[in-house]
């Protein structure tokens, strides 16, 4: 795979966690048995309030333990730890993760390959169905007009069986957060995460960036992880909710032209107040009320933040992993259920995985 050991770049697993024992315990054990020869594993403690760190230090004492003075969120709590952590190659993983052994072989040799490549995902799968895939990255992430993510192997609450059908390597829209390779150099040349996000939509932004900057975001379906999802905030979560609708909006505030601002951004709420009353029947008032409160924090956010964001940006349409259309519109008018159903004419770019 590699020309020598001296050619093997070094790689630093970083775990952030807050209060993670439990499942510390249970999903550790396999990143640990971990065959890459030039590894190390860090916990990133978000100033936990149980004792995290003092189980990982007895029960796994080649783990190194960096110490986070508070707790962060996931964007500036990777930010802060990931100051402290040198390494060719960083892999992001969520505490609710369990790696196939030799996972991280596949992911280094395809980066390696690939230097216009950036970042890149492992194939995702349900920890608690594992044959399917994963919510929150299936075998890759894509974004469309409006700015709603989606995956192949996801689309909203359907996630397909994986029989083979996402198998190619290809370039991405964003690459998940639950399990994200990235070059540590580029990471902190394009500033890390945004801060402001304290949680959710922070890979989405940076993969985003990371396109704006001139680099790809790929896809290694040779790496299988297994994601439990939903430890921290699950679905229906009015949190959850809030920080998904005010940072995808957010996100696309930092990302988009102020040309395409206004003229993507206003209809995009529209929908979002819309989804209230579609929602009446399905989600509690707290959600409901939590879309709103979304909306007027984004505004505050705006009016603070506008002279500061981008006159010019890539056009979407120039972008790896966007459809031009709308997958709300393909999944509830057309129930179009799956990815391989949606009229996606842009060529998938499949890469060359030569030697792997």
């Amino acid at each position: 795979m590699f020309a020598t050991d001296s050619h093997i770049p070094e790689v630093a697993v970083v775990i952030l966690s807050w209060n993670g024992r439990r499942q510390l315990a249970d999903f550790l054990p396999s990143v640990c048995r971990s065959t890459y020869p030039r590894l190390k594993i860090y916990l990133a403690d978000n100033a936990s309030t149980d004792d995290t760190v003092a189980f990982v230090r007895r029960a796994f004492p080649d783990v190194h333990c960096l110490l986070n003075d508070r707790n962060y969120g996931f964007a500036e709590g990777y930010n802060v730890a990931l100051r402290r952590v040198q390494a060719t190659y960083y892999v992001l993983l969520n505490q609710d993760v369990e790696v196939e052994p030799g996972w991280l072989e596949p992911m280094i040799a395809f980066m390696e390959q690939h230097p216009q490549v950036a970042a890149c995902q492992p194939k995702l799968r349900s920890y608690l169905q594992r044959d399917y895939f994963e919510y929150a990255g299936a075998a890759g992430g894509w974004l469309d007009a409006l700015g709603y993510p989606f995956c192949r192997g996801r689309l909203f609450y359907t996630l397909e069986k994986d029989v083979g059908q996402y198998d190619d390597p290809v370039y991405l829209f964003w690459a998940s957060g639950a399990a994200l390779c990235i070059r540590a150099e580029v990471f902190h040349a394009a500033g890390g995460f945004y801060a402001g996000f304290f949680a959710h939509m922070e890979e989405i932004d940076l993969c985003w960036r990371l396109q704006r900057m001139g680099y790809r975001i790929g896809y290694c379906p040779r790496s299988v992880v297994y994601h439990l999802g939903g430890g921290s905030l699950p679905q229906g979560n009015p949190q959850k909710t809030y920080l998904n609708y005010r940072n995808n909006l957010m996100m696309m505030a930092r990302n988009l032209s102020r040309a395409e601002r206004w003229r993507r951004i206003p209809f995009r709420m529209l929908l979002d107040l819309l989804s209230i009353v579609y929602g009446m029947a399905h989600r509690t008032p707290a959600e409901m009320l939590a879309i709103l409160k979304a909306h007027r924090d984004f505004i505050r956010w705006y009016r603070k933040n506008r002279r500061a964001l981008p006159r010019q940006a890539v056009p979407l349409c120039e972008l790896q992993g966007y459809y031009p259309g709308s997958v709300i519109w393909q999944y509830f008018a057309k129930r179009k259920k799956f990815f391989s159903n949606l009229p996606i004419k842009t060529r998938l770019i499949a890469l060359n995985l030569q030697d792997q």
